[in-house]
């Protein structure tokens, strides 16, 4: 069965390109919004500090080569997500200008684009890097286009809790490029995100009911209500507090860092607590999610060029020596 007989309502413009009655229709900027810039930038940023705080050493055009690769990556992903899901995009307001369902891009131009990016961003990957920090990349792609989008979307409101793993990965991704291998640091560098992604997730789900329910995603607001929801935030905003914190608990970062985590975690739970429907509550919470990952990351980066991951035991140290 095709994408079109899925019951996706698209532009007329779509299939006079897929029979070959016209040109297309698409810009540069249309194959950008393909790519997910929003999520991208997120991607890269968490590739980045996985890359700069990793011990190994990878030179600098290398490195920011690895970084680009990481990049299309992600946009290939983005392009595939979008591919797949023109149909229920097509049904939800917030998703309905994307340009598969707007008539700017075919589904067919998408596709493309997404293998075409994917195939590249893994090769290269491998060429400047190494083969470990590639197949992360490849699996990641995969996990995303396959199991989350084909798979998991469509058939459990648990969908964004195990597809949410693949927006966990680019850190690990960075720390292998650099490193050749997989360190302790980087899972809890993987953990952070996929434990934050719920949180986040539903709190736009919350407020976007009615959005999902069109479009027969079963979401957990949609399949387990609202109620259910919101206690199921609270769990992994709980467990999410001294995950966020162990970095520090580990020896990896300095106790800088880990004050800054317990309290930008504590604010996270209370903003969870908040929350009693999928009005303005929710919607802090979401605005929220974000910046808090953006602190934790952020402050990982400083506190490396800083600090260089000073532990409890050496701040002691050093407190004793005054």
């Amino acid at each position: 069965m095709s994408l079109l007989s899925q019951g996706a309502e698209l532009s007329p413009q779509i299939a006079a390109e897929q029979a070959g009655l016209g040109p297309s229709l698409a810009g540069v900027d249309d194959f950008i919004a393909l790519m997910k810039p929003r999520v991208m930038s997120l991607v890269v940023f968490t590739a980045l500090v996985g890359l700069l705080v990793a011990p190994g050493h990878l030179h600098p055009v290398l490195g920011a080569a690895a970084l680009l690769c990481i990049a299309v990556g992600a946009g290939a992903a983005g392009a595939l997500n979008m591919w797949y899901d023109a149909d229920i995009d097509a049904v939800m307001s917030r998703t309905a200008r994307r340009p598969i369902p707007a008539g700017r891009v075919t589904p067919g131009e998408a596709l493309g684009f997404g293998i075409t990016m994917a195939a590249g961003s893994v090769l290269v990957l491998g060429l400047v890097a190494n083969w470990i920090a590639a197949g992360l990349l490849a699996f990641t792609i995969f996990f995303y286009a396959v199991i989350y989008t084909i798979w998991l979307k469509r058939s459990t409101p648990q969908n964004i809790v195990i597809g949410g793993a693949a927006g966990a990965f680019p850190p690990m991704i960075g720390w292998a490029a650099a490193t050749g291998g997989i360190g302790l640091e980087s899972i809890f560098l993987f953990l952070i995100i996929f434990l934050w992604t719920p949180p986040h997730f539903w709190a736009l789900a919350l407020c976007r009911t009615g959005d999902y329910e069109r479009a027969g995603v079963p979401m957990l607001p949609v399949v387990a209500g609202t109620r259910e929801t919101i206690r199921q935030i609270r769990i992994y905003a709980l467990v999410l507090l001294p995950v966020g914190v162990a970095p520090w608990l580990i020896g990896a970062a300095s106790a800088v860092y880990g004050i800054t985590a317990a309290l930008a975690g504590a604010l996270l739970l209370a903003f969870a607590w908040r929350v009693r429907s999928g009005g303005r509550e929710a919607k802090a919470l979401f605005g929220y999610s974000i910046l808090y990952l953006f602190v934790l990351f952020a402050m990982l980066l400083v506190d490396h060029a800083l600090f260089n991951g000073m532990s409890f035991s050496s701040w002691g140290q050093i407190l004793a020596a005054r």
